[in-house]
């Protein structure tokens, strides 16, 4: 009997787990499953393990104290330089081109790594290993990775660099992911029917937006690129008149169409081919090999880490566009968005509050393996010497100075195995990804 009680009080609980598993939310599912799969899960940690390290990289490693008392006014070296960085503050005269591990501090606490990449330590120059003997006052100041040819500390600059990897692969698709959102969207929502204007302003913008690419994007190249090597704020609000100059063109043209619609043969309504138009654009795209596009545009221009962002962004967008053009190409169909249609909502709310959200599944997976592939493209670009300044520390600049010294074994390796862990996980995140968003999966 208390057998039978037993196996019934199970099957209760089985049930009942089931039971809460139905009634979860979709994305509660996801998580759940994702969990499921150890190897993502771990690549998950080891990612923001990596993640911390890059917003905190100044903190880990840097020549600055984070906490100082110097001359009876307490310091923060580290935080008060973000500003100067910016512009907003500055030094006070007396810590101005100061060599700061030689003040006399009341007291100071500096970060476990007392380097900055840019630092150089001529006692330890000439690529100096991890194991060979380091001319330090103490061991506090080993380089426990080694130098490279100017002395400069490697395990610094491979932390600094984390940074720049994760800036690089995050913006890069940051740019990618709202350009093929933004067309895909259009291209799967409107299709070829979708969009009807006025045969005037429908020609009338295409003649014109050629007119404000170049007014607005090909007459102020040189501009563009001269804020991309001064700032990050001055290539922003650059590219922000640029933007004003393309918008004002098509806005004062779209007011001339208005005006013009008003003739019988010009006010007609045309069905504009958005869907076709998006897709012989991908197809221009995807025809052309990414990597010599890249190549080719930052090989012309002024080296700048920006630069590179924008560019892997502006080319990496087509297999995102792809995927929630086919998906929006089944959504456009189904009940709830139909009965938004009946109910009068406007293309613009179904497609931002309904239509979007449910498509973006596939979109996590592609921006997964995209990271990953933008981080191995900027190191690759880096190992070239392409794009990236030389003064910028990053994980191909080092495997680039192994190739002048192959006996420094250590500026192969550590960066080497960076790139290739970094990659793996966020490609093995991905995968996970793709099993825990695949319903077909789910038991």
């Amino acid at each position: 009997m208390s057998g039978t009680k037993h196996n019934a009080g199970d099957h209760i609980d089985a049930s009942r787990e089931e039971v809460n598993e139905m009634n979860q939310s979709y994305w509660a599912y996801v998580k759940r499953q994702f969990r499921k799969n150890k190897r993502a899960l771990f690549s998950l940690y080891f990612v923001m393990f990596l993640a911390f390290i890059a917003v905190f990289a100044d903190f880990i490693a840097n020549e600055k104290p984070i906490v100082a008392k110097y001359k009876g006014t307490t310091y923060f070296p580290v935080i008060k330089q973000y500003g100067v960085s910016l512009g907003l503050t500055k030094w006070p005269k007396e810590l101005q081109n100061v060599k700061w591990q030689n003040l006399e501090y009341d007291y100071a606490i500096f970060p476990p790594i007392p380097y900055l990449p840019k630092n150089t330590d001529m006692a330890n120059a000439q690529f100096t290993g991890p194991f060979d003997e380091q001319r330090v006052k103490s061991k506090r100041w080993w380089h426990w990775l080694g130098t490279d040819d100017l002395g400069r500390d490697v395990l610094a600059g491979m932390i600094h660099a984390t940074r720049i990897a994760f800036a690089v692969g995050l913006i890069s698709m940051g740019i990618a992911t709202l350009i093929g959102i933004f067309l895909g969207t259009l291209a799967g929502y409107l299709g070829d029917t979708g969009l009807r204007i006025s045969r005037v302003r429908f020609w009338l913008n295409i003649f014109f937006f050629f007119i404000a690419l170049f007014y607005a994007f090909g007459a102020r190249s040189y501009i563009l690129s001269d804020a991309i090597s001064n700032s990050i704020i001055s290539f922003v609000g650059q590219l922000l008149i640029s933007f004003l100059i393309f918008f004002g063109i098509l806005g004062a043209v779209n007011l001339l169409a208005s005006v013009l619609k008003r003739i019988p043969f010009l006010g007609q309504k045309v069905n504009v081919p958005v869907d076709l138009a998006v897709s012989r654009l991908i197809e221009v795209i995807v025809s052309i090999p990414g990597l010599f596009l890249i190549i080719a545009i930052v090989a012309v221009a002024k080296p700048s880490l920006i630069l590179v962002m924008v560019v892997i962004g502006v080319t990496g967008w087509t297999g995102i566009a792809r995927l929630i053009r086919a998906e929006l190409l089944k959504v456009r169909n189904l009940e709830y968005v139909e009965a938004a249609q009946a109910m009068g909502f406007s293309d613009i709310r179904i497609m931002l509050r309904h239509a979007i959200p449910n498509a973006l599944s596939p979109v996590l997976i592609a921006v997964a393996f995209g990271i990953a592939g933008a981080i191995l493209t900027e190191a690759f670009l880096s190992f070239l010497g392409l794009g990236v300044p030389a003064e910028v520390v990053t994980w191909g600049s080092l495997l680039n100075l192994s190739r002048s010294a192959p006996a420094a074994w250590w500026l192969a390796i550590f960066p080497g195995f960076a790139i290739f862990l970094t990659v793996t996980f966020f490609n093995l995140i991905g995968e996970g990804l793709t099993d825990a968003l695949d319903p077909r999966l789910r038991k």
